[in-house]
């Protein structure tokens, strides 16, 4: 896959910007638990047609380095039935990815942030059963029922929102009221990338600057570099203009992470097999 770069110089603008007072203290992780060949038509709008990317099935460990706070963006997936039907290569539940590379047992994670609720982002929330999920309440209302049935086609698949409804009853759900909200110390979530209903990106702050986890809102360095919008969205233009907004909160292109370039792993130093540093000092 030809990745194109191009230099982007922007101002971070005020709404963007982490309070001074606000220490930085994320280490940010990539794990990739799973990959399959896509075709790139159906990540980059108006690419060419018969290219495929083998993508990477990701989710992205962010650890507290003053606190004992484990916050992983997006689950990942693991039932049977995605499995049989997408047959991703190299399958590890993404609970078992965490313990093998970083050494985080599932019950040590803190907080999920689910960026959309498609099954591949997810899924994987009962895997962690200490965690407390954040979810955009507009996201979560427009495709999950009181009951957890089904509201829109598309964006959740039945077996997940019935688990979404599940977490709710329990207290393990969190609703998060609209953009540029901050969620935990240091990390915000960003609404407008209209991948889904209401999906979200996420800032976080780190030793180095901003870190934006932009997972579907941009599928690959290609929609970042060529400023094209990813090929499955609900309103192209929104999408552009969350992926300059992304660019504009990291301030620099080299840290937003799109949500499945393998060139992730290559970009980023390795610190075990699938498992790259984003951001933070080595350990």
């Amino acid at each position: 896959m030809k990745v194109y770069r191009l230099t982007f110089a922007f101002c971070l603008l005020p709404f963007a910007l982490f309070s001074a007072s606000q220490s930085p203290r994320y280490d940010v992780f990539a794990v990739r638990f799973a990959h399959v060949p896509y075709a790139l038509a159906s990540l980059v709008a108006g690419a060419e047609r018969g290219p495929q990317v083998d993508i990477a099935f990701t989710v992205w460990p962010l650890r507290d380095t003053t606190s004992n706070r484990i916050v992983l963006v997006d689950a990942g997936f693991y039932r049977d039935k995605f499995i049989q039907q997408w047959k991703p290569q190299e399958f590890v539940r993404p609970s078992e990815a965490l313990a093998n590379g970083l050494g985080i047992a599932r019950d040590k994670v803190t907080d999920i942030i689910i960026t959309h609720s498609h099954w591949d982002h997810a899924d994987g929330a009962d895997l962690f059963p200490k965690a407390t999920i954040w979810i955009q309440k507009e996201e979560y209302e427009h495709y999950v029922g009181a009951g957890g049935e089904v509201l829109a086609r598309g964006g959740v698949d039945a077996v997940d929102a019935e688990m979404f409804a599940g977490l709710k009853a329990a207290g393990r759900l969190k609703l998060i009221d609209g953009d540029n909200q901050e969620i935990l110390p240091g990390i915000r979530v960003y609404t407008g990338g209209k991948h889904t209903f209401a999906s979200q990106y996420v800032g976080v702050a780190t030793a180095g600057g901003t870190v934006v986890i932009a997972s579907d809102n941009a599928y690959l360095y290609n929609n970042l570099d060529e400023k094209r919008a990813i090929a499955q969205t609900l309103d192209a233009s929104s999408n552009l203009a969350a992926q300059t907004r992304m660019i504009e909160i990291a301030g620099s292109p080299a840290r937003v992470i799109p949500g499945h370039d393998p060139d992730v792993f290559t970009r980023f130093p390795l610190v075990a097999p699938n498992v790259v540093r984003i951001a933070g000092a080595a350990r």
